[in-house]
């Protein structure tokens, strides 16, 4: 693999770990270059089993490296049927066989178990197979997702592909006023700069606000950053990280409530982070004061106000004083963004005293065994309880439309989850909004949507122009864009021919291409073909079956969400030929890739279709297949 010698500005972050990660190849990296990785970790969660498949069908027996392995069960961890136990049960004896570090379902979601037992490290790049992999830009560590087919290819090689994004720069100023969180400045992001301006980039966060931002905070912002659009959301590893990342391996490699068994590793990972600590403090990586970027945005934290999301939508955001009276009957305290000791604590902070109102049901689900167990020593674990909270597992549950407390047909819930596209968390008549911790509890004690008690309240009006700030860009010279002609691979067909298939929602979402429940179900092709846009449109089966080898064209940013590989299998296997998009999430298009599904960019016939045949969202299309 082989980068032109050119004469490059002050390097970003991103860059700068990126390059300490290359493999065949010397030099810098420049937005564009496809270049190979070797992550320094790659997490695998439920989904171990079927990465397990497929790393056997390549012909492999031995893992490269077990030490850059993780498992994690997270997902599914409330279903007692034999055939999810026999799936776990796979995934605990594969690891034990190839020393594989493994978590098991009660221990957490992998992406906390990934920070919070030390694995992803400030300054390195860590994978996973799951789209919230972004999370772990909090501590400083460039995460972002991968899928099942390139987890496998990790497993056997160590190594897997990338294409370098361009990067963004978000600058952060003042500090977050009394009832709000790192979840009200994500929220801010997605729902006022929501015309896919961060597609496919990866993102910096900087400036003077990050230091008044505790680690939870910078969590919950770089895991939301996928819906955001990013393909990471990274933060300095500044005082804060390291002193955090210090306090952790003084723990890490000692019995305590929550975590009694200690894996082998563990004494080698705290070592290793107290050395860190050390090198990184001594000598910060940083951006360069020069480094150009494709774009800039400035967020103000000091206008914030305690914030929602639209019903079934990331892109638009309201403060919660602004809905106040909408009624509610579900509450949701669970996921990897916001189920962490912080967010438990904001939320018995507006239940103490309380109860849950009558009409309401709150789940409540820690993000992991030891940030329950911390909860319950602060006491705030069982001021929920007594309010009247339903407690779950920590695991990802309903938040993936898994287990208990689904959403139902005609209901309305706030939750402290990372996404709420249509049918997503159950029904696809039901309808959610995000929101903080504080919001979603102090919401369930009314049973009506309210802002926290110490939040001023404040209206919609002016807000998104006072909060964020589009900067002029200092972009990096991008590659020509003049027309090339590309040689076709030998055997490759010369024109792909059939009958348009018009889906015209943008952002049509992986959950409505294939829904999360079907994620771990040993479905056959044929299964999986008729369960294919059924949460988009329950009639596009039968569409597709009578047109003539058909080609599916769509709006922009089609299969954002997830990275289940099955959004991509379950078209094929359905028979669609080829996909034509206005533009795609960048993790859907490493899916289709992966799987021989051929996919074409053109925002000018996105456009042609959109204004003759019509357009809308997943959430709102009069025709949604055409």
């Amino acid at each position: 693999m082989r980068r032109t010698a050119t004469r490059h500005a002050g390097r970003t972050l991103v860059q700068k770990i990126l390059e300490k990660h290359v493999v065949g190849a010397a030099g810098p990296v420049k937005t564009g270059d496809f270049i190979s990785l070797r992550p320094w970790r790659v997490m695998t969660h439920d989904n171990s089993n079927a990465v397990i498949q497929k790393f056997r069908a390549l012909g492999a027996t031995r893992v490269k490296d077990p030490r850059q392995m993780v498992f994690a069960l997270d997902h599914d961890i409330q279903n007692k049927m034999e055939a999810n136990l026999k799936r776990y049960a796979s995934i605990e004896a594969f690891a034990k066989e190839q020393d594989i570090d493994f978590y098991p379902a009660g221990r957490g979601i992998g992406h906390q178990v990934m920070v919070e037992e030390l694995y992803a490290e400030p300054g390195s790049l860590c994978v996973a197979s799951d789209s919230h992999s972004n999370m772990y830009g909090g501590v400083g560590c460039l995460g972002t997702p991968v899928v099942r087919t390139d987890a496998a290819s990790i497993w056997g090689t160590g190594r897997t592909w990338w294409r370098v994004p361009p990067v963004v720069r978000v600058e952060l100023d003042g500090s977050l006023p009394p009832g709000c969180s790192g979840k009200d400045v994500i929220i801010a992001l997605c729902g006022f700069i929501n015309k896919d301006q961060v597609l496919n980039h990866a993102v910096e966060f900087c400036g003077a606000g990050v230091a008044s931002l505790s680690i939870e905070d910078r969590l919950t912002i770089a895991n939301m950053s996928t819906e955001w659009g990013a393909l990471c959301g990274l933060f300095p590893a500044d005082d804060l990280t390291l002193n955090w990342w210090a306090e952790r391996a003084q723990v890490v490699d000692k019995p305590r409530p929550g975590c009694d068994t200690l894996l082998p590793s563990a004494q080698s990972r705290a070592e290793r982070a107290l050395r860190l600590v050390d090198e990184l403090g001594a000598a910060p990586v940083r951006a360069d004061e020069d480094a150009r970027y494709a774009k800039r945005f400035s967020l103000d934290l000091a206008k914030l106000s305690p914030l929602i999301t639209g019903g079934n939508t990331l892109k638009s955001a309201h403060t919660a004083g602004s809905l106040e009276g909408t009624k509610i009957h579900k509450a949701w305290l669970v996921s990897c963004v916001n189920a962490r000791a912080g967010d438990i604590a904001a939320a018995a902070k507006e239940l103490r005293g309380r109860k849950v109102a009558p009409w309401v049901k709150l789940y409540v689900a820690a993000a992991s065994s030891e940030v329950q167990a911390s909860a319950e020593l602060a006491g705030d674990w069982q001021v929920l309880m007594e309010a009247g909270a339903i407690e779950l597992p920590p695991g990802c549950g309903a938040c993936a439309g898994l287990g208990a407390g689904t959403v139902e047909a005609g209901e309305v819930g706030v939750a402290a989850t990372n996404r709420n596209f249509k049918g997503r968390m159950g029904s696809r008549d039901g309808v959610v909004h995000l929101t903080s911790p504080a919001v979603v509890a102090a919401s369930a004690a009314e049973g009506y949507v309210t802002a926290p008690k110490a939040a001023l309240r404040a209206t919609d009006r002016g807000l998104a122009d006072q909060v964020v700030v589009e900067l002029p860009s200092e972009a990096e010279s991008s590659s020509s864009t003049a027309d090339v002609v590309a040689e076709l691979v030998e055997g490759f067909p010369q024109s792909i021919e059939g009958e348009l298939i018009w889906c015209g929602a943008d952002n049509i979402s992986t959950d409505g291409i294939y829904h999360g429940r079907l994620m771990y179900e040993d479905l056959s092709h044929q299964q999986m073909a008729d369960a294919s846009m059924e949460n988009y449109d329950p009639s596009f089966t039968d569409i597709v079956k009578s047109a003539r080898n058909p080609v599916l064209a769509a709006g922009a940013n089609f299969g954002t969400g997830s990275s289940r590989e099955q959004a991509a299998q379950c078209l094929k296997y359905a028979g669609v030929n080829a996909l034509l998009a206005g533009s795609y999430s960048a993790t859907y298009t490493r899916n289709a890739l992966n799987n021989g599904l051929p996919i074409f960019e053109s925002p000018e016939l996105m456009r042609y279709l959109q204004e003759h045949f019509g357009q809308g969202t997943e959430n709102a299309i009069e025709r949604p297949t055409v």
